[in-house]
């Protein structure tokens, strides 16, 4: 059983809006005759999504109904596992409207979700807090000593359990009905959230109508400005946005500073301006609400909650952490700092730097001290062949191929298909692949699933997985990645291929149904792959077919740690922000932008460095990211990734085939083993932190 959260409509409406599309017309709820069941896009409209959600509820009810009317006595088949199988056609239903929330919307489609989300998560209450049902899992938990059950069995068992328990399954009526309500009003808030911060970020446009204002931009980056411009009927003009491929650019490259100031501070105070879409009291709202919901299912905070089944296990842990290396990092943040405040003097003497001033410094110096302009690098990742190199990275590892597919419905323009198979030929999965940027796609990058991995009936179910990135399309001919970029796709595709190599029995403990603080373990340490020079020899080929010179390679080696004072101090900040928004207690009034400069004063980090995500558009932590005092995870993952990626360069061999094979199991256990047993199954020991901080050169 997938996470879902819903509410059903009044019946009224349930059936006015379910009678003629329950089957007959509305293609969600239909067999999708398509190949390996994939979602047939053309036909699937806006007005289809709700009925479908309250046919798909109306089914999962029946579902539920059947394994409490079940006369048997409970047991581990007809009670566990029968639950997790539950819910198909809901899992389908929502996989399809949640990826096209995200990749896809509208405000049609943004009105709708304003009634599905309470929909789920009133049912979802419905189901972890009903009584009869838990009694049958309790039941059967309880006599679990006395019966004998796979490794996987065991982990579904403990993790249906725990759910139930972690939902109110325990809680009187009272307190079970005061969580409704909190669960209910978090996904409105959570779903506001959302429609904000993506209406301020694309409402935004810095328009330059003077081309001497652009003097530092690259050539590239001027033209797919102008291209911007005329799409917007403003040909003649320049069209710079807030969105990363554009706004990374121009801090980084442009001359003129008060237009870097001013794209900065557009980025960095969304949803922070007043107004409908100002999402201060929403993050405060969410974070009290989220203690609220701590207290009542007996949590001293909302990041014990959340902790409680995560590698950390408790808050203390991660702020020990995070603390930890921002007393390294913080130092190297600030001798950068004064770096860039004495060129800064130079050019505009008396002037003070500022959090515009360091991407523009920061390039400069690189190029001044190792001779080393990244931007010379973008000939050589075209988009496709970055693409095409990290699918050769993993089949060299773990025999896996890709094969475009066009006869497979997409959504939307430039997403293409690929079909994954295994060395010996056989279908392992589906994956889409969206890298541009448009107006109807929410900002950044992520992987996810329209189907997870799982075997029933004796029937290998296969993954139908989407990555999404945010790259500007190139109007003259190929679109170019920076370095960064390039590591961002080998990153969305390492969680690809930990669902793509899923090899679990059951839908709630495969792919990436793990342990948060362990999911970034396989996207990270694949981006070790993206730079080694062995592998850029295999991808990283301008036009011409001219692999990237050895010497420029160098250059970027030498430079690859140059910044990450900054770099490291932005992620932490972060990090550490989510942790003080959800260790509040229950009853205490939050005031986002104290908490805020709270907590950046308490970890002395500079004021040129803002956290990599600001509270009011901190979507991994506030909107649908499901990193609610989960951030650090990014982190925690590295000092895993880091010291696993060492354990292939000890054997002389990055694609040592032994290495790759112990690695793979890791990646196909889903969460049917404890996440450090798993890594300790690998690597023989714990992580190592020097690793991360060697990696991130912040130790020799």
């Amino acid at each position: 059983m997938k996470k879902l959260m819903m509410t059903l409509c009044a019946v009224g409406l349930m059936f006015a809006g379910c009678n003629k599309q329950s089957g007959e017309d509305n293609p969600l709820l239909q067999k999708w005759d398509t190949p390996f069941e994939t979602a047939p896009f053309e036909k699937i409209k806006v007005e289809h999504y709700l009925p479908a959600f309250e046919a798909a509820i109306a089914e999962h009810d029946k579902e539920i109904q059947a394994i409490i009317d079940n006369a048997e006595a409970p047991t581990f088949d007809n009670t566990i596992a029968a639950l997790d199988y539950s819910g198909e056609t809901l899992s389908k239903v929502a996989g399809v409207f949640f990826n096209m929330m995200a990749a896809n919307t509208s405000e049609e489609l943004q009105k709708v979700n304003e009634k599905v989300g309470p929909m789920m998560a009133t049912h979802s209450d419905n189901v972890s807090m009903n009584a009869k049902l838990f009694e049958k899992i309790k039941a059967v938990y309880d006599a679990k000593d006395s019966q004998k059950y796979t490794e996987e069995q065991l982990a579904l068992l403990e993790k249906t359990y725990n759910k139930f328990v972690r939902s109110g399954a325990l809680l009187d009526a009272a307190k079970q009905e005061e969580l409704r309500k909190v669960n209910a009003e978090l996904t409105k808030v959570e779903a506001k959230f959302d429609a904000n911060l993506l209406k301020e970020t694309k409402a935004y446009q810095l328009v330059v109508e003077k081309e001497e204002d652009l003097k530092g931009l690259p050539q590239g980056e001027k033209e797919k400005a102008s291209a911007l411009a005329k799409q917007e009927g403003k040909e003649g003009k320049w069209i710079f946005t807030l969105d990363n491929p554009s706004f990374m650019p121009f801090v980084t490259y442009a001359d003129n500073r008060d237009l870097r100031k001013e794209i900065f501070n557009a980025r960095v105070n969304r949803c922070n301006n007043g107004g409908e879409t100002d999402n201060n009291a929403l993050v405060a709202q969410m974070a009290e609400l989220r203690a609220q919901k701590a207290q009542i299912l007996g949590y001293e905070t909302f990041a014990h909650y959340q902790l409680e089944e995560r590698m950390a296990k408790e808050p203390k842990a991660v702020f020990s952490l995070l603390e930890n290396l921002l007393s390294y990092s913080v130092k190297v943040a600030k001798e950068e700092a004064a770096q860039f405040q004495a060129m800064l003097s130079k050019d505009v003497p008396g002037a003070k730097l500022e959090a515009w001033d360091m991407y523009y410094y920061a390039e400069k110096v690189r190029q001044q001290k190792y001779n080393f302009d990244a931007e010379l690098t973008r000939p050589y990742f075209e988009i496709n062949k970055v693409r095409q190199g990290c699918f050769d990275v993993l089949t060299k590892l773990y025999g896996i191929s890709f094969t475009e597919r066009k006869d497979i419905s997409v959504y939307a323009e430039d997403v293409l298909v690929f079909e994954a198979k295994n060395e010996k030929g056989e279908h392992v999965g589906i994956l889409y692949w969206d890298p541009y940027t448009r107006a109807s796609k929410g900002g950044g990058a992520w992987c996810n699933e329209y189907r997870g991995q799982s075997r029933k009936d004796g029937k290998n179910i296969t993954p139908v997985i989407t990555v999404c990135f945010n790259y500007a399309k190139s109007p003259n001919g190929a679109t170019t990645l920076t370095a960064d970029e390039a590591l961002t796709v080998f990153h969305e595709m390492g969680h690809a291929i930990h669902q793509l190599l899923s090899n679990c029995t059951y839908p709630s403990v495969s792919g990436t149904n793990v342990a948060r603080d362990f999911v970034e373990l396989p996207s990270q340490i694949l981006e070790h792959w993206c730079l080694q020079p062995e592998v850029l020899k295999m991808y990283a080929k301008n036009e011409k077919g001219e692999v990237i010179p050895q010497e420029m390679v160098e250059k970027m080696e030498a430079s690859g740690n140059f910044f990450q004072g900054f770099m490291f101090s932005e992620l932490l900040a972060a990090s550490y922000l989510d942790m003080c928004f959800h260790s509040v207690k229950a009853g205490e009034k939050v005031n986002t932008q104290e908490m805020e400069a709270n907590a950046m004063a308490k970890i002395g980090m500079l004021s040129q460095i803002p956290p990599r995500y600001r509270s009011t558009y901190f979507s991994h932590c506030f909107g649908d990211g499901g990193y609610s005092a989960g951030y650090y995870s990014y982190t925690w993952s590295e000092t895993l990734d880091a010291d696993a990626f060492e354990a292939f360069k000890e054997t002389g061999n990055i694609f040592d085939p032994a290495t790759a094979a112990k690695f793979k199991v890791l990646l196909s256990s889903g969460s049917t083993k404890d996440a450090m047993q798993l890594y300790k199954d690998f690597r023989g020991a714990e992580p190592d932190l020097n690793a991360l901080l060697r990696n991130r050169g912040l130790i020799k």
